[in-house]
């Protein structure tokens, strides 16, 4: 399912909780120099706020940005002194958000001793190949079928194009959390 998509005017470049802040601290030097550098290339496009997100920094801008436009922000970005480079991903420009609903999962992982939580989740997802590339929007969000049940389910909100590609390609997809094995 596609639920309504985030303005085309916003550029989110995913970052760790430390740079978020550091950024946040001096971010209106940082969209002053980041227009000053849009407008020697020429650029229609200029930064007119910033703020933070789930992902990362959300830099909201005057026209859709075009690709030449995202690379000269990344670039930016991964010039500023205080940032940590290995931190910072490609900004993407989000069009939509979709979810994912991963099922077959006991909500006891090891001998009943080791609950699942949205820590062990993010890591898995984080650390497994066919998550590449896809930018998770918020917390992953576990929900036990029934109270008398051992199972749960677990929902994630992604960023995706509009066409729903990223989507499609993980839906019936199975990999492994722990020592058990669940379908997308």
């Amino acid at each position: 399912m596609t639920t309504k998509k985030p303005s085309r005017k916003q550029v989110i470049i995913p970052m760790n909780n430390e740079n978020k802040t550091r950024f946040i601290e001096s971010s209106s030097k940082y969209i002053a120099d980041l227009n000053r550098v849009l407008k020697n290339i020429k650029s229609d496009v200029m930064a007119n706020s910033v703020c933070i997100d789930q992902a990362g920094i959300t830099i909201i801008t005057n026209k859709v940005a075009i690709f030449l436009d995202l690379q000269i922000i990344k670039r930016y970005i991964k010039n500023i002194n205080q940032i940590n480079l290995n931190n910072v991903k490609t900004p993407p420009l989000p069009q939509s958000k979709s979810y994912l609903k991963i099922i077959d999962i006991p909500y006891h992982l090891e001998n009943n001793n080791t609950l699942i939580m949205a820590d062990i989740i993010k890591t898995i997802i984080r650390n497994n190949y066919i998550f590449n590339n896809i930018v998770v929007v918020s917390k992953p969000r576990i929900i036990k079928l029934l109270p008398k049940l051992d199972m749960v389910i677990i929902w994630l909100d992604i960023w995706n194009v509009q066409k729903g590609s990223k989507t499609k390609k993980l839906i019936n997809r199975c990999f492994n959390i722990r020592n058990y094995i669940t379908t997308i």
